[in-house]
């Protein structure tokens, strides 16, 4: 997301300044907005659906690319709730209850990656900001390096040490 570059209480012009020690935007009509700039909250799925994984692709990401079903926490959304509705949205699944994997920082996007696993039912509907998806085996799913691919490593520990997931 682009920075801001005017407050958002009065419309004047934010500045560099310091606030307890770390730099920040702050208006410069002195009216006390801090632009703090902290993470935004994402939710993300590993999606079991029988004995693989659905991985898919966003129609902003490059072809070869494939991911977790994410999406942004709303408000007053709880994140398993939020993970159970964005399940549906772009896959078109119902699943069960979803069950913590952990919290992931994303520093280049400045998002928190919350992160769960959940066994879903029925037929895969992609829906509008997907361009694909594929389904892979959980015993050939593999990490990535970057955003969600510790929540993979994480979760696939878990079941390949036995623990249920």
């Amino acid at each position: 997301m682009p920075a801001f570059q005017f407050c958002p209480w009065c419309a004047a012009p934010l500045v560099a300044s310091t606030v307890d020690g770390e730099a920040r935007q702050v208006c410069g009509a002195s009216c006390g907005f801090v632009h703090y700039d902290n993470p935004t909250p994402v939710v993300a799925a590993i999606v079991q659906l029988d004995d693989d994984v659905v991985l898919v692709r966003s129609r902003a990401w490059e072809a070869a690319w494939f991911g977790l079903v994410t999406g942004f926490l709303e408000r007053d959304e709880a994140p398993d709730e939020a993970v159970v509705r964005e399940v549906r949205e772009e896959l078109g699944l119902e699943v069960t209850a979803p069950v913590w994997i952990g919290n992931y920082a994303f520093a280049p996007m400045n998002q928190v990656i919350l992160a769960y696993h959940v066994v879903a039912r029925g037929e895969v509907v992609l829906g509008d900001e997907l361009a694909a998806f594929k389904r892979v085996p959980i015993a050939r799913l593999r990490p990535w390096a970057m955003g969600t691919g510790q929540a993979v490593a994480d979760w696939l520990a878990r079941v390949r040490g036995g623990v249920v997931a």
